[in-house]
Formats: C-alpha cells, sequence, structure tokens
C-alpha cells in the first residue's frame, strides 16, 4: 500500500525565514528543501539542505525535479537562477516581481505608476552625477546601491552638501556593478510595513499595520497593530493590492512607509516573508509563514486577523536570557540556531495580549527583567500616548 505524497516547496536561502517556512509547513503536509550556498545555513537544522552556489545548475536541476514550487528566503538571489528555475518548476513570487524588488530605482518608479507618493530620487552613477542630484534634492539625503543593499547596509547618509566625497568613497566604487540612488531624507513621523498575501487564484489579505523602530538601520522592534493609524490602514490595503496585480505577485511580501503629514510614502517592497511580521507566528489567527507556503502551493489563504496586541524585540548580535521571556504570560522565545556575531540576525522574542494596557504591563516587566528598557521604551511610549486602539479587531481580508 503505498503512502500519501507530502507536496514539497523548494527555499532559495537558507537563513531564519527559510528556517521559519519549514516549520509552518510541517503542520500542513508540506516538506521543505532548502538550497543554500553555505554548508550551516540555519534552516539546515529543521529542513534537508542542498548546498550549491546559485550558479551551480546540475545541482539546481536535481533541486527542481525534487520540488513542487520554489520559494525565496532572500531576495538577493539572482535574477538569472529564478528565470532559469521557472523555466522547469512553478516559481513564486516570479521572477519578474524579483527582479524589480531587487532594484530600489525600478522599484521606486512602480511605487510612483501605482500611486505611492515616494521621497525624491535620482539615479547616480558617476562622481559628478553626485553633485547634480544633491544640488537637486538637497542635504540631509541617502545614497544607496540600487541593488544588494539590506539592513542598512549599501547606505551612506550625507547630512550636508560637504559629504559628498566621502559618500563616493564609500560607494562610487559600486557605481558601475550596480548603480546607485540618491533618496532624499524623510523626516517622517512613524515607520509602518503592511505585510500582505495573495494567493494563486488572486485572493488577496493584508494584516494590520506594524509599527517599527530601527537601530543602524536593522529592525529593533515592532508594534501590532499600529496604534491610531485612521485611515491608513485602508489605504496601505489598497497601495499593496495594487503592487500584488501590477507584477501578478504570489506569496507574501512587505511594504515598508513612512508617515508624514498624515500620508503614506513608499521606502521598500520585500519580495518575501518579512522580519517585521514575525509577531504573526502566536500575534494572529495565521502567521505570515504558514500563509505564504499555502498561497505558493494554491492552498486557501488563512485568516490574517489580530489576536490582540503584540510587540516583538529583535536579538541582533547575540541574545539576552531566555528565562525572563519564558517566565512573562503569553511571551514566546525563538532562537535561530546561528553563531553570534556583530550586526547578525540571531533571534527574536514575542510578547502578546488582549488589549494595549495589558501588553504595556508585560512589555514593561519583560523589558526590565531583559535590562532592555532602551530597546522596548518607543512602544512602551506609543502604548501610553495611543489610548485609542485598545481592543484591535480582525482586519478585513478585502
Amino acid at each position: 500500500m503505498s503512502g500519501r505524497r507530502q507536496p514539497v516547496v523548494g527555499v532559495l536561502g537558507g537563513g531564519q525565514l527559510a528556517r521559519m517556512l519549514a516549520l509552518a509547513a510541517a503542520p500542513l503536509g508540506v516538506k521543505t528543501l532548502v538550497v543554500d550556498s553555505v554548508a550551516d545555513a540555519c534552516a539546515g537544522q529543521v529542513a534537508p539542505l542542498l548546498v550549491a552556489d546559485w550558479t551551480d545548475f546540475a545541482a539546481l536541476e536535481d533541486f527542481a525535479r525534487k520540488v513542487d514550487v520554489v520559494t525565496f528566503d532572500f531576495e538577493n538571489v539572482p535574477a538569472a537562477t529564478a528565470h532559469w528555475l521557472a523555466e522547469r518548476v512553478a516559481v513564486f513570487p516570479n521572477p519578474h516581481a524579483l527582479a524589480v524588488a531587487q532594484d530600489r530605482l525600478v522599484e521606486k518608479n512602480l511605487f510612483r505608476d501605482c500611486g505611492l507618493a515616494t521621497p525624491e530620487f535620482i539615479a547616480v552613477d558617476t562622481r559628478a552625477s553626485l553633485d547634480r542630484a544633491l544640488a537637486a534634492i538637497g542635504a540631509p539625503a541617502i545614497l544607496k546601491t540600487r541593488r544588494l543593499g539590506y539592513d542598512g547596509k549599501g547606505q551612506f547618509r550625507l547630512r550636508s552638501l560637504a559629504d559628498a566625497d566621502a559618500a563616493w568613497a564609500v560607494l562610487g566604487a559600486q557605481a558601475d556593478a550596480h548603480g546607485l540612488i540618491l533618496e532624499a531624507f524623510v523626516p517622517f513621523e512613524r515607520e509602518l510595513s503592511v505585510l500582505a498575501v495573495r494567493g494563486r487564484d488572486g485572493h488577496f489579505h493584508t494584516w494590520p499595520l506594524t509599527q517599527n523602530w530601527h537601530t543602524d538601520g536593522v529592525l529593533s522592534l515592532s508594534l501590532a497593530p499600529a496604534l491610531a493609524i485612521g485611515q491608513l490602514q485602508q489605504r496601505a490595503t489598497e497601495l499593496a493590492r495594487t503592487l500584488a496585480e501590477r507584477l501578478d505577485y504570489v506569496g507574501v511580501f512587505a511594504l515598508e512607509l513612512f508617515v508624514k503629514d498624515g500620508e503614506l510614502l513608499g521606502n521598500e517592497m520585500a519580495p518575501r516573508v518579512h522580519n517585521s511580521g514575525h509577531w504573526t507566528i502566536e500575534g494572529a489567527h495565521t502567521s505570515q509563514f504558514e500563509n505564504h507556503v499555502r498561497a505558493v502551493l494554491g492552498l486557501p489563504l488563512g485568516d490574517t486577523g489580530a489576536r490582540g496586541v503584540s510587540a516583538m524585540f529583535n536579538w541582533i548580535g547575540d541574545m539576552p536570557d531566555a528565562a525572563p521571556v519564558l517566565r512573562t504570560a503569553d511571551a514566546h522565545w525563538h532562537d535561530y540556531g546561528k553563531q553570534f556575531r556583530p550586526g547578525r540576525k540571531v533571534g527574536h522574542a514575542t510578547v502578546c495580549a488582549p488589549d494595549g494596557a495589558a501588553l504595556a504591563d508585560r512589555l514593561a516587566a519583560l523589558a526590565d527583567g531583559l535590562g532592555r528598557a532602551a530597546q522596548a521604551a518607543p512602544a512602551l511610549r506609543e502604548l501610553t500616548c495611543r489610548q485609542d486602539l485598545l481592543r484591535p479587531g480582525p482586519v478585513p481580508a478585502k
């Protein structure tokens, strides 16, 4: 008697996102096969790992034969590799969506085409063009690589026009290979992200808006649902839906947003599950990871409403003692199984509560026990100052 065949999702990239995708897939009866170029990729602790370079097409041919669908752990997989795989197996999100999100200039132009305002930006490819761009945009501004930048990497903040030489010394060598973009600095009021999922049948859902705080360009803390957002949830959902339909996107993605004068400005799009959505594992009816697996396999999408209010700490470089988290009601510890090193995301913790007042109490006690009062302070201020959303309901799916 033959057994039931389980579907297999192939994941390009073996970091913590692939790890959490594999953990979410298993209860659905879905297997995962991960490809990464390093043998100690942390997803290999929970799923089979194929060690191969992105141009090792013999290994990728074998990989494609073993999986039903391919998706991504991170967006810097070469678009050429994604296109090559798409000729052999279903790839979601599609290679075009991946390519758009890999280039900040193309991405910003798409945002504007879809009705999402952005900070001013100008392409830069020479030292002289940097001067012209600065003359047009002014300072402060941020010079970024068009490709391969994440978590604050590949960026230089120019506080005045006098910083042009220093910025070019750091990033100018990448102008020929990848191109650069100068963006106006936005004195934003809040940083938000909207996590969205679109199925193979076109069904579309968003999770509640998340408010985020960063340290040195890396996410430090998230609060979800974001408080006192008014009509911003509806507007963010409309914009995310427009982007998803324009790209024929399948799977989860994150749209990172600034709030300036009560309006949304587009920052970046991540064509994958996202750090600011980790709270959904315990804080939403269906996590971003489970819904991504459902979407790429063509399964019905799950409810994206929040169960209450959640705050997520990111652990960067190393992790504190887990005991205070484990002793806190409805708090959840996640260790990615990575070696510690400065600037590396090695884990997170999420604390949940039925309402904002209870979350503030739990978060304050937890931060004190962890010795992380400074990290928790922005969310505690938000919970203290904005008392108009203490018991959020589910976000409409449409």
